[in-house]
């Protein structure tokens, strides 16, 4: 029965493939998708602490020197020290990021790294209510061993879809 599953599931993706549509590794069965998950949740649990200045410096050590993070709301970023500013002047203490269930996505680049696209919600302390939400786009490089975040892209933002 198993085998039978993964028969049809691989049927499926070939098809999906063979069709143009883009098919996102499953989640439980990608090594690569294993890591950037770990990552993901990494990088956002020193964020979500990051009034902490260890958690904050943690946080920056995801991060390239010469990130580039590009918001809808924001603005560009050029830089992580530049970035690194905007998330303490406008995040630490004030909410946490979580992300959506089911939408995380992850898709390697030759001889790179890799891109992890998904949803994720903003949850402001004075309340708890995850009252917004924005789609991302981070470009990952694998070097010497290491995962560091190259490209950020923070867009849609929007009224939170409701309760998480």
């Amino acid at each position: 029965m198993k085998s039978a599953a993964l028969l049809l599931a691989t049927v499926l993706a070939s098809a999906a493939t063979a069709s143009g549509a883009e098919v996102a590794p499953e989640p439980g069965q990608d090594p690569l998708y294993a890591t950037l998950a770990a990552l993901d949740a990494a990088v956002f649990d020193a964020f979500n602490r990051c009034s902490d200045s260890a958690q904050l410096e943690k946080h920056a050590s995801y991060f390239d020197p010469d990130v580039e993070f590009y918001h809808d709301n924001g603005g560009v970023t050029w830089h992580r020290d530049e970035m690194l500013a905007n998330t303490r002047a406008h995040v630490c203490g004030n909410f946490r990021r979580e992300l959506v269930p089911g939408t995380l996505r992850v898709y390697p680049i030759k001889d790179f790294g890799a891109i992890a696209q998904g949803s994720h919600r903003f949850c402001p302390f004075a309340t708890g209510i995850c009252e917004g939400e924005a789609d991302f786009t981070m470009v990952w490089r694998h070097r010497d061993g290491a995962w560091q975040l190259t490209r950020v892209l923070s867009y849609g933002h929007r009224p939170a879809a409701g309760p998480p």
